[in-house]
């Protein structure tokens, strides 16, 4: 394992929890093992952990980026990430509120839906 897997491994243990991390563990598999070191090594040992960006403002881009992608499932993950990386609730709701207007309303519908969830999930609404 290189060094970039192994810190892009402990920044996803420590930014999603142990919990988040243990499941993602049970559920690799031969399939996908590839994409999750993939992942581990490029997304986050390389990208996530560069100086040039505060994790917080990480975390705002890929709100903004997965409500233009309309990636619900992946929203709940970046929700929780913003929420460890010292976002607000009311950031987060400008955030998703200014993707209305440039993402289209029904993806930031269903990103408020998602958004929603977790924030009562983890008892801030």
């Amino acid at each position: 394992m290189t060094d970039k897997r192994q810190a892009g491994r402990d920044y996803l243990r420590k930014n999603l929890g142990e919990a988040y991390f243990e499941k993602r563990e049970a559920s690799t598999n031969a399939f996908n093992a590839p994409l999750r070191a993939f992942s581990e090594e490029y997304a986050f040992g390389n990208i996530w952990l560069r100086p040039g960006l505060e994790p917080k403002t990480r975390s705002m881009l890929c709100l903004v980026m997965l409500t233009a992608l309309n990636r619900p499932h992946e929203i709940r993950i970046h929700v929780n990430s913003a929420l460890n990386n010292g976002c607000s609730v009311e950031e987060i709701q400008e955030v998703l509120l200014q993707t209305s207007l440039y993402c289209g309303l029904p993806a930031a519908i269903d990103s408020f839906a998602v958004a929603e969830e977790v924030l009562r999930e983890r008892g801030l609404l």
